[in-house]
């Protein structure tokens, strides 16, 4: 099975406003897009496991002409609180890069 990043040339994660993350998939071709981008694998329970995130609010969007998908979570805690570790969102698409994707 492939990776995330076996098939992503690029996966950032940033701030959505305070209360929102987002992880962009740039995946490297029109022909990973087409295999992966559908995947299941990519859908709430994911980030509700890694993530913490009711999968009921977990939002995914496709932007075929760019080859990317976006998903959106809200956070466990608004951006800046007591015990926040990563401010700017910027280190949670690591979790992600060794998931196994099934293709769609």
């Amino acid at each position: 099975m492939a990776r995330v990043k076996d098939v992503c040339r690029h996966v950032r994660s940033k701030n959505a406003g305070p209360f929102w993350v987002t992880i962009d998939f740039f995946f490297d071709g029109p022909e990973s897009f087409a295999r992966y981008a559908d995947s299941p694998v990519l859908g709430p329970e994911l980030f509700a496991r890694l993530f913490g995130a009711d999968p009921a609010l977990v939002k995914r969007f496709a932007a075929p002409s760019l080859n990317v998908v976006k998903v959106s979570y809200p956070r466990a805690a608004p951006q800046g609180g007591m015990v926040e570790r990563d401010m700017h969102a910027g280190q949670q698409y690591v979790r992600l890069l060794d998931v196994e994707l099934d293709a769609a």
